[in-house]
């Protein structure tokens, strides 16, 4: 890596917003970064190779047979500190996923371990497609950023969710990104994420409408950030999980056992999974039947956090508050009652938030002070309660 930290890669797919990708060149360049610009062969029938040497000030090549002398997908992937690649095709990003070499871009990205940003730019249908979807997923578990695309209008008279986000928010994020590394590495960090499932028969259960989105957010944002991160997972999807440290469990029972396994050891707790309030008092080991399914008899589940905050040595306790009414009171209350250091709170009526990828709400620290959080992505929320705990750890 170089001595400066500030080479970057600037991979170019092969999508019409690869335009955009000039001005963001010259941005970062405002920043002081030093760039290399591989576009893809596609990517040159959008924008030539020509223009990119010029505003780079540096040779330009997009396959791995060119210079090869300079064994360019080596001394490249060697040069640089951070990729970013954008726009990012959903060819691409499945060419990646697959590992695939088949230019000097997908070379260079098997070639270097450092960070890597994507920024997905594509039609609303290829971007929500099950394929892309899982590509996605799969960058994400191997430690890429992938920044949220956009809803707006795209080529033609098409509108919806795709389009190449504006410089200043890339910027924004990818020197937040750059800037984060290794700011907790050593810290050993605990989160919880998912609704639990409180079994009635072996067919029903009691549960909620989390998806376990937030969570598994500030997993991959702690670990990308050097933490040595265990996600205690409720009722997720594996493939969403890839990549991290998982314990899996279903029920409130079973995320108290593992709260008591690792918590002594922890720096941090993030208790982003739902938690069942209640769980039937008994559970049936056969299907009941139709008939006989009237009424439930519940028992209360114990709450999980104030009964750790008991036991704290130092730890910093990260809490949710999922409201519909009176929220700042409700999450102060909660807050004070269970000895948080700081509580998420958001709006969900009429199922808001629950298995979207952004949030909006307001951050309330132990002192009293309130962040108002506007629509962002849930990995930028992630980052932003990480930046609080560590504030907090002093």
């Amino acid at each position: 890596m170089s001595s400066t930290h500030r080479e970057v890669i600037l991979g170019i797919g092969g999508g019409i917003a690869a335009y955009k990708s000039a001005d963001l060149l010259r941005r970062l360049q405002d920043q002081g970064f030093k760039i290399t610009v591989v576009p893809t062969p596609a990517s040159l029938n959008f924008v030539g190779a020509a223009t990119w040497e010029a505003l780079s000030g540096r040779p330009v090549t997009t396959q791995v047979w060119e210079r090869v002398d300079e064994v360019r997908h080596v001394n490249l992937a060697s040069l640089a500190d951070f990729f970013i690649i954008a726009p990012a095709t959903a060819d691409l990003i499945a060419r990646l996923a697959m590992g695939r070499a088949d230019d000097l871009l997908t070379n260079l990205v098997l070639a270097s371990n450092v960070p890597k940003m994507l920024v997905p730019a594509m039609h609303p249908a290829m971007w929500s497609n099950p394929a892309t979807v899982e590509n996605v997923e799969t960058l994400r578990s191997r430690g890429f950023l992938v920044v949220e695309p956009e809803v707006g209008r795209l080529t033609g008279s098409d509108v919806g969710k795709g389009r190449f986000p504006d410089t200043q928010t890339i910027i924004s994020k990818f020197l937040d990104f750059s800037t984060r590394r290794e700011d907790l590495k050593d810290k050993n960090i605990v989160v919880t994420a998912g609704g639990t499932r409180e079994a009635i028969d072996p067919v029903r259960y009691i549960g909620n409408r989390s998806s376990g989105k937030q969570g598994v957010a500030v997993a991959r944002a702690a670990q990308a950030r050097g933490a040595n991160v265990t996600l205690i997972a409720a009722n997720i999807p594996a493939a969403q999980t890839q990549g991290l440290n998982v314990i899996n469990v279903e029920s409130a029972d079973e995320v108290s056992q593992a709260l008591d396994s690792y918590f002594d050891e922890c720096d941090i707790l993030v208790m982003a999974a739902a938690i069942a309030d209640a769980r039937p008092a008994t559970r049936n080991g056969q299907k009941i039947k139709k008939k006989f399914f009237t009424t439930i008899e519940l028992v209360n589940n114990p709450d999980l956090l104030a009964g750790l905050a008991a036991k704290k040595k130092g730890q910093v306790l990260i809490g949710f508050a999922a409201e519909t009414s009176d929220l700042l009171a409700s999450a102060h209350a909660k807050l004070v009652a269970k000895d948080l250091d700081l509580i998420y709170v958001n709006d969900v009526s009429e199922g808001a938030i629950f298995g979207a990828d952004e949030t909006e709400g307001t951050i309330i620290l132990k002192n009293g002070t309130q962040i108002e959080v506007t629509k962002k992505s849930k990995d930028t929320l992630a980052n932003l309660l990480l930046d609080y705990a560590l504030e907090q750890l002093g």
